[in-house]
């Protein structure tokens, strides 16, 4: 191909998410300040923007504040602000809500922006368009349907990416080239950038969210409550939690994330979400009411101690959860990367007019990003996961004794109970220690495991969970699930390598001789993976038709024998609303 036929623009963004669009409208506004010309394409594998996201949130608006001064009068999609925040620890059957002088400031939301994010990077697109529209000197391309499989490497220089816009099997080149290419993925691609220039000493590690909408009876009314919970139904030491915010329009978020690096090879997190909707306190919010969506992604939760030594190189830049900027601790991630994209726009700015995209010269981003709320909030919380990592304690034995005492008597009782039934000792430093990490104390770097490398396949949990009388119309099983995620492909749409067909039957036989599913089949959050029998061999199959793009069965094989890749031609989920 000749360079006057090669598609080229000056910035390539990989991924239509809210840091990617964070970028782009800092950018415009800055071009439009100084009188500067450039071109632009955005790529998104969904099928419009917005439809690959799932994340509801409880956010700070403050990188909205800064990119839309009139975001309250500018019909900004919001579905509420919090005016009640509860933490709470739930037993099988009674709640505590732990009183907000014993919280982190993080854990309290009174006063932040209930969002649905897939309807905010939707108006972000549109207020985006209307922007390059009124400037003569901006080209933005925008190209939903489209993946980015490749990153087309040029010595130690990204120079752009192979998308795909099909499935025809032509030999047909699909090279979008930019003079900087920016990467806002979670991993399907960004990953190879990492991997090609070493850039993480520290793997990143993942949680696993899922969640649903419900529209609410009409007698409900949760609007503006924001609940977070420790505690039922995740009795066998994994960490993680429910999520529920009371929307506009009498809906409710129900959800819950749940750390890969469980020991637990069969987390089923889709199944847990279920058994967190036959708590009584759950029942009566959801009771006459009617689901209207589900989905489930994976969220990058190192921190600190995972982001890359380098936020760019020669021709890229990471943003986002392609970067890691999620803060586990306070529950803050969109404000973190629309900053991520707000100070990558500043130094493309730069790198435009001097037309120089060196890896010298994108190299301030990090040094800009880490002078923000961003590297602040993140250095506090660093040692966050560590703490919970590093003391199983915490969650088999001393949670299971405060559940206990929140069904049958009181809270206070339960801790009282740690003090009788452990060494009083050893409990008295494990809170000390608790405290002295949750606080940010210098304890030196941190090194995590890859989140495979926590399972143990013989695994029983130290505790187990009882339901009691539910409505069964509430809760769902994984297959009706994927009905509610509006998963729709295309013929031939295969976009889950697996490497060894030897090596899955390898696992499969590790796992039946113990009575278990296989961590892919088990964990799958929309009922992809299964066991098929051919020859008399218990083999791995897929459904691939209902998988929602979350990359779970990647983050936990434990032979490291799968890759997701971006699904093709706008297939996949429909997260719009979720």
């Amino acid at each position: 191909m000749s360079s006057k036929d090669k598609i080229q623009y000056d910035v390539l963004i990989v991924g239509g998410g809210s840091g990617s669009f964070a970028l782009a409208h800092h950018l415009v506004d800055l071009a439009a300040k100084n009188g500067t010309k450039f071109s632009m394409a955005i790529l998104e594998k969904g099928k419009e923007f917005g439809s690959h996201i799932v994340s509801g949130a409880v956010s700070n608006l403050r990188v909205i504040e800064k990119l839309f001064p009139d975001y309250k009068t500018n019909d900004f999609p919001l579905e509420g602000i919090c005016n009640e925040s509860f933490f709470s620890i739930l037993g099988n059957k009674k709640k505590w809500d732990v009183p907000n002088a014993l919280l982190p400031k993080g854990l309290i939301k009174n006063g932040c922006a209930i969002l649905t994010l897939s309807h905010v990077v939707y108006w972000m697109y549109n207020k985006l368009k209307e922007k390059a529209a009124n400037n003569p000197n901006i080209t933005i391309d925008f190209f939903p349907g489209f993946s980015a499989h490749t990153v087309i490497f040029e010595g130690d220089t990204v120079v752009g990416v192979q998308a795909t816009e099909g499935n025809s099997g032509l030999d047909v080149d699909n090279a979008i080239y930019g003079k900087v290419t920016c990467f806002g993925d979670k991993g399907f691609i960004s990953r190879d950038v990492i991997e090609h220039f070493k850039l993480r000493d520290n793997p990143q590690i993942w949680s696993i969210g899922v969640k649903e909408i419900w529209q609410l009876a009409p007698d409900k009314d949760y609007f503006g409550k924001v609940w977070h919970t420790l505690g039922f139904p995740l009795f066998d030491g994994s960490f993680g939690g429910s999520f529920i915010y009371g929307m506009k329009d009498n809906k409710l978020t129900i959800g819950m994330v749940i750390s890969l690096d469980s020991e637990n090879p069969n987390i089923n997190p889709q199944q847990k979400l279920q058994d967190l909707k036959k708590h009584p306190w759950v029942q009566e919010m959801i009771k006459d009411g009617k689901l209207l969506r589900y989905g489930g992604a994976v969220l990058p939760e190192g921190g600190f101690y995972s982001l890359p030594k380098k936020f760019s190189v020669a021709g890229a830049i990471l943003l986002g959860d392609a970067l890691g900027v999620l803060d586990i601790e306070r529950l803050s991630g969109i404000d973190k990367s629309m900053e991520s994209g707000y100070q990558a726009a500043e130094v493309i700015h730069e790198c435009i007019i001097a037309n120089d995209f060196s890896e010298s010269k994108l190299s301030s981003y990090k040094e800009k990003l880490m002078g923000t709320f961003v590297g602040k909030e993140l250095k506090e919380g660093r040692y966050f996961r560590m703490a919970w990592q590093e003391n199983p304690r915490l969650l088999k034995s001393y949670l299971p004794k405060i559940i206990s005492s929140i069904d049958k008597t009181n809270p206070l009782f339960g801790f009282l109970n740690i003090g009788l039934t452990e060494n009083p000792i050893k409990a008295i430093f494990d809170a000390i220690r608790l405290k002295y990490l949750m606080d940010g104390n210098e304890v030196g770097p941190v090194k995590y495991k890859l989140d495979y490398k926590h399972i143990v396949p013989n695994f029983k949990p130290s505790a187990e969970i009882k339901t009691n009388g539910y409505a069964k119309e509430t809760v769902y099983s994984r297959e009706d699930a994927v009905f509610y995620a509006k998963t729709k492909y295309h013929e031939g749409n295969k976009h889950i390598d697996e490497f060894s067909s030897d090596t899955c039957i390898k696992c499969i036989k590790t796992y039946d001789a113990l009575d278990k599913q296989t961590p892919c089949v088990s964990d799958c959050t929309a009922e992809v993976h299964r066991i098929d029998i051919l020859d008399n061999k218990r083999m791995h199959g897929m459904s691939l038709e209902n998988c929602i793009q979350c990359r779970t069965c990647e983050i936990v094989c434990p032979e490291i024998n799968l890759r997701v890749r971006p699904t093709a031609e706008g297939s996949g989920p429909d997260f719009m609303g979720l």
